[in-house]
């Protein structure tokens, strides 16, 4: 799944790389203004995705913070 996400918030950043790269260029108004809907579309994927890994790595360290503060018995054992 980590690998899918990183792909993934790849991809937008490029995505968002290479249509700023084509706003430089001498295009249209009509290119222009489908190239800041793209970019725009891509920014909040971008977002999207890069909160939900932030969420996901929050989650797995509250996890393996609460792994950690279970008490164990003499025998290295948890209790819980």
């Amino acid at each position: 799944m980590r690998d899918l996400r990183a792909a993934k918030i790849l991809s937008h950043r490029r995505n968002i790389q290479r249509y700023s790269r084509l706003l430089a260029t001498d295009i249209t108004e009509l290119e222009r203004e489908y190239l800041h809907k793209r970019i725009a579309e891509e920014q909040a994927e971008l977002e999207r995705w890069t909160t939900r890994a932030m969420q996901d790595q929050f989650e797995e360290a509250s996890v393996a913070n609460a792994a950690q503060a279970v008490p164990k018995n003499q025998d290295g054992e948890s209790h819980a």
